[in-house]
């Protein structure tokens, strides 16, 4: 009996010390390393504002140009990049969050169900999100954390009911938690036959043009005002070039 105990102790000790991103590791650093050092860069070189914001994710955060004016009074840090998915997100969410101090933590991220051979499954897409989310209360335990829905586009309205499903499991996820909140943008970016509205995105159809980052700043900064401190003065705010 106690040597069938040894055993299962040194079988399972091995799958408990595992590196939950093990499968994803190596790719994100190769892909993504430059990216993320830049950022780091970045970091050095600007100073946080106080009360700030932070948003990371992906492109449609690193793409807006206007974040700062947007979301105003709310000062915000920014750091986007390129195509990001939540699977290595999830490896670099410590470097991201840096030393950067925030009241609260905006994150976004369109790219892990994509139409592709590598899409994940919506239940991985969450088990990810758990993993960034618990190094932000890692960081800092009282910020806030808003899940910004994955907004419907025509480019990938094709696998849009798989998407749906991260955005129902994420909205799930965050009723129990009170310091993780979920921001439903989908139905503004709908029309009145339930398909993407091509006026608010580029031509690529898959991007926020200007028309359409105001209506996501607007659906962001509801979302903001429920549950944050009065907002201080924008100040300098960071973001990326």
């Amino acid at each position: 009996m106690i040597l069938q105990l040894l055993l299962s102790f040194a079988v399972l000790t091995p799958l408990q010390s595992a590196d939950p991103l093990a499968q994803y590791r190596a790719a994100a650093i190769e892909r993504w390393e430059a990216d993320i050092q830049a950022l780091e860069r970045l970091d050095q070189q600007q100073e946080d504002p106080e009360h700030a914001v932070l948003f990371i994710g992906s492109s449609s955060i690193r793409r807006w140009d206007g974040i700062v004016q947007d979301l105003a009074p709310y000062s915000v840090i920014q750091r986007g990049y390129g195509g990001a998915k939540f699977s290595d997100l999830a490896v670099f969410a410590d470097r991201l969050l840096g030393t950067h101090k925030f009241d609260a933590v905006a994150i976004f991220v369109g790219n892990d169900i994509a139409g592709k051979s590598d899409d994940k499954s919506p239940e991985e897409v969450l088990r990810l999100v758990k993993i960034v989310v618990a190094s932000i209360h890692k960081k800092n335990p009282d910020a806030f954390v808003f899940l910004i829905a994955v907004t419907p586009t025509s480019s990938r309205f094709a696998v849009w009911d798989r998407i749906k499903q991260v955005n129902a499991l994420m909205a799930s996820y965050s009723q129990n938690d009170k310091l993780v909140h979920y921001v439903d943008t989908a139905e503004h970016f709908l029309d009145s036959s339930g398909k993407p509205n091509d006026k608010y995105f580029l031509d690529d159809n898959l991007h926020l043009n200007p028309q359409g980052y105001q209506v996501w700043a607007a659906v962001i900064k509801t979302a903001l005002d429920k549950v944050l401190p009065p907002s201080q003065p924008a100040s300098d705010s960071n973001t990326s070039p």
